[in-house]
């Protein structure tokens, strides 16, 4: 697992999105739907969750079903308030490495959506 950003324009990630990687990494279900908005979506996997206490269902779910772990790959900023994260997950689910693509979304110092593909 990837506790600090190394990876190129890591460094320059806002505070909420290390907090949700660092949560997700850690199967953090509470701490990573804190830093949502109340009304935030996330799609995953052709499904999408709406509402914080959705996404933590979500995520707690997720987090049980597969055991990985993560390595950050790049960052970038595509504008004021959206991110694009790319993280590897290796790991005992079908097909064992995959690059994702994390599209953040923000509302201040909140994320207000995320989408999670290839």
């Amino acid at each position: 697992m990837t506790d600090t950003p190394t990876a190129p324009g890591t460094h320059e990630l806002p505070d909420v999105v290390q907090r949700y990687l660092k949560a997700h990494s850690a199967r953090d279900a509470v701490a990573a739907a804190a830093t949502l908005t109340a009304e935030a979506t996330v799609t995953d996997d052709g499904r999408t969750y709406r509402d914080r206490a959705a996404v933590e269902q979500w995520l707690d779910r997720a987090a049980s079903e597969y055991t990985y772990t993560t390595e950050l790959l790049t960052a970038r900023k595509d504008a004021a308030d959206h991110w694009t994260v790319t993280q590897r997950l290796r790991g005992d689910f079908p097909g064992g490495t995959v690059d994702l693509h994390f599209r953040f979304t923000l509302d201040g110092d909140l994320i207000s959506g995320l989408t999670i593909a290839p």
